[in-house]
């Protein structure tokens, strides 16, 4: 029996409605949106192609650490948290542990990975960290 936190799940942004409440999850997306009055981030990457999922990360936690960058319009950032919420196949809540800018990135290689994961299905690559 394992006395240290529960691993976080790897998953596609995408796939985050289809979570359960309180699943612990890692993704990656752009930031669309920052809202100072309610601290939340909003998310996006329109991958697999036709999705159109909007996430909204709570970083009400992370104020006092959270780097400018990573609230940035058009910043592709990496997050951990927890599903806080989903509202039918399109959006998701979730509440922030760690939120981190990923870096200079080559998003087409980052989403043919994706696809070599899945077998070029495009649709489910996850995996507990």
């Amino acid at each position: 029996m394992s006395r240290g936190p529960l691993p976080s799940e790897l998953c596609l942004l995408s796939s985050l409605p289809s979570r359960k409440i309180d699943d612990k999850v890692r993704f990656l997306g752009c930031v669309t949106a920052y809202s100072t009055i309610t601290a939340c981030i909003t998310l996006g990457h329109l991958y697999p192609r036709g999705t159109n999922v909007a996430v909204t990360v709570n970083v009400e936690l992370l104020l006092e650490t959270l780097a400018s960058e990573a609230t940035r319009t058009g910043e592709w950032v990496n997050v951990i948290g927890y599903v806080k919420g989903v509202v039918g196949r399109e959006a998701a809540a979730v509440q922030a542990l760690m939120v981190w800018p990923a870096g200079p990135m080559d998003i087409q290689q980052y989403e043919a990975a994706l696809d070599n994961v899945q077998g070029g299905g495009g649709g489910g690559a996850e995996r507990s960290l």
